[in-house]
């Protein structure tokens, strides 16, 4: 599957409208979380996504947090257990690590996501808090 990686201005309307539906599919619908999703991170971020039949199935966005750590966000899969999300973080993790400088991706994992960030080689490295109303966790990979 083509991993496509487009900055916000790159993106069409379209694509942006196909994004935000998966993003509220997921977190809104399945996961019940009720926040204001479209926040200011969108517009300086790299948006990588999976589509079929023009429809994002895998999603997830990153961004310069300081000049040396990658911040990984909205990480999700519409269709689960078939390996998307697995594809996407290897595809994104080797995309940084080819196209920036960095030398640390971080992230805040669902505590209910740790073990599939340990996958990749990721570390806890907070205690538990709450965002949007759901425990996570703050998670680092060293690169």
């Amino acid at each position: 599957m083509e991993l496509k990686v487009k900055k916000f201005e790159e993106l069409t309307a379209a694509e942006i409208y196909e994004i935000l539906k998966a993003r509220a599919q997921v977190f809104l619908l399945e996961q019940g979380i009720i926040c204001q999703d479209m926040d200011d991170f969108d517009y300086k971020s790299h948006h990588f996504y999976f589509l079929e039949d023009n429809g994002v199935i895998a999603y997830l966005r990153a961004f310069k947090s300081d000049d040396k750590t990658v911040k990984i966000g909205r990480v999700l899969s519409i269709e689960h257990n078939k390996g998307l999300g697995t594809e996407l973080m290897e595809k994104t993790i080797e995309y940084i690590k080819q196209n920036t400088n960095a030398s640390k991706i971080a992230l805040n994992s669902q505590k209910t996501a740790i073990d599939f960030y340990k996958r990749f080689g990721f570390s806890v490295v907070s205690p538990e808090f709450l965002e949007e109303g759901v425990l996570h966790v703050k998670m680092e990979l060293i690169l």
